[in-house]
């Protein structure tokens, strides 16, 4: 991805699920949840283990989200995202992200299949700061 397709992916999007959310603040994923309320985005924790994150109510999967997802963000291990992919495409979001370190190259092509955008090894909140 370019930067300005990274850009453009930041201006549009406006929910945010974030599957692997943390409800611990030494996490990444809980640090960049709270960068990202504070830059105004709606963000949907999804975890199966916890109710509540940062005040945010959390959901147990994608499917179980009452609403529109612009963008599913993902800090779960590589061979855990295929089936966060499976998800997204479900759900009909248009965006997938991977985060740092979280590589998958045979789920970004089933995404990019979907028809869905895939940005893969790369934080929103480092992008969000380097692109804004």
């Amino acid at each position: 991805m370019t930067d300005a397709q990274i850009a453009e992916i930041l201006k549009n999007a406006h929910t945010i699920a974030m599957v692997g959310a943390s409800d611990k603040p030494d996490r990444d994923s809980y640090q960049v949840m709270a960068y990202l309320i504070a830059h105004g985005y709606n963000v949907i924790p999804v975890n199966p283990t916890v109710e509540v994150i940062q005040g945010v109510r959390a959901y147990p999967s994608l499917a179980a989200i009452p609403e529109k997802v612009d963008v599913v963000d993902i800090f779960r291990r590589p061979d855990a995202v295929p089936p966060v992919v499976d998800e997204a495409i479900a759900i009909g979001a248009p965006v997938v992200w991977m985060q740092l370190d979280v590589v998958n190259e045979a789920a970004a092509e089933t995404a990019r299949a979907a028809g869905l955008q895939v940005v893969m090894d790369r934080c929103m909140k480092i992008e969000h700061k380097r692109l804004k």
